[in-house]
């Protein structure tokens, strides 16, 4: 029953958002290193923004940005209650 007590935490919600948008953004940066070779703004927006791409880019990320805070959110509110029960 522990899930239901982690999801029903409006404190596991706000980590979830702020480790989910954390995670987009530095992963958006990092990609945009990797495949661009540095910050070349003007090419990451004409192959990931321009035209209607920018649909299927957004959901993409937020989809990517939302299991991955609600997987870490989780595991730490999991590992927090299980050492309170140990004490």
């Amino acid at each position: 029953m522990a899930f239901k007590k982690i999801v029903r935490d409006k404190a596991f919600w706000k980590s979830v958002v702020v480790l989910g948008l954390a995670f987009a953004l530095i992963y958006q940066f990092i990609s945009m290193l990797f495949d661009y070779g540095g910050l070349d703004f003007s090419a990451f927006y004409e192959d990931k923004i321009a035209g209607t791409r920018w649909i299927r880019f957004v959901i993409g990320t937020l989809l990517a940005a939302f299991l991955y805070g609600f997987i870490i959110s989780y595991g730490q509110f999991r590992s927090k209650i299980k050492k309170q029960e140990r004490e």
